[in-house]
């Protein structure tokens, strides 16, 4: 959200990762699930608007999608209890099962074995 919104929190290491057309960037379903369930919550920072930039947004900046399969579900469960957030704890599942690297200003996530950017 930070990129599609030229947030300033958005460090330009970070940025620098995206822009990197050489730097395959997923999007994953969960990040969009987190999204629609803080929009309707009317959460800080979550409005309508990025619900529907979200698709626009995917292919403006040429991302990846990465879909939730039932083998990052089931690798939940074998997480150590480090942090509760079940989106946090599903991108961390998905991270290490695709070898990936996330993207996080959570430095709770990289209590995980699990590759963090930021």
């Amino acid at each position: 959200m930070w990129w599609a919104t030229d947030d300033l929190a958005l460090p330009e290491t970070v940025q620098a990762i995206i822009a990197d057309s050489e730097n395959d960037i997923f999007f994953s379903a969960v990040s969009a699930w987190e999204i629609a369930i803080k929009t309707r919550l009317r959460r800080t920072g979550f409005q309508e608007e990025a619900i529907q930039r979200i698709p626009e947004q995917i292919t403006a900046n040429g991302l990846l999608i990465l879909r939730v399969e039932i083998e990052h579900t089931l690798r939940v469960a074998a997480l150590p209890l480090l942090h509760r957030d079940p989106f946090d704890r599903l991108l961390i599942a998905q991270a290490q099962m695709e070898d990936l690297a996330i993207l996080t200003a959570d430095p709770s996530i990289a209590r995980y074995d699990v590759a963090v950017a930021w």
